[in-house]
């Protein structure tokens, strides 16, 4: 780990893509991450997706479990991971592309929740005595 690696950069990576990246090499699933800050599955999952992000104290219990330094998750600089060996640069076209990649699974998502919460509201009222 050295802090002068622009792999995960704010220009390459997100924080979702950098908080991924350090439980990967943790060895940990999401659900194992979970579990031990004490938090949901949807919560990581909302991390990693650039959907929300962590809360003080959870940034201060992820950067450690993760073993970066909370400056690296945030804003890529600090102690954090090196790049891959072998990674090629990406091209202005390839970072746009991902960019929208990233962009469309968060909207996703977060349409996902939202249609889950019609769908528990059209429920209640279904099932509610007229």
């Amino acid at each position: 780990m050295h802090d002068d690696d622009t792999y995960f950069s704010n220009d390459n990576a997100t924080f979702g893509d950098r908080v991924a990246a350090a439980r990967d090499a943790q060895g940990l699933s999401q659900e194992e991450l979970a579990k031990k800050l004490g938090v949901k599955l949807k919560t990581i999952r909302g991390w990693e997706d650039d959907v929300d992000e962590p809360r003080a104290n959870r940034l201060s219990m992820l950067s450690g479990i993760l073993n970066v330094s909370m400056r690296w998750l945030l804003t890529a600089e600090g102690e954090g991971l090196n790049s891959p060996a072998g990674e090629v640069e990406l091209t202005g076209d390839v970072k746009d592309i991902l960019l929208e990649l990233r962009r469309t699974k968060a909207e996703f998502s977060r349409l996902s929740d939202h249609l889950g919460r019609l769908e528990k509201k059209l429920g209640k009222l279904l099932r509610a005595p007229e």
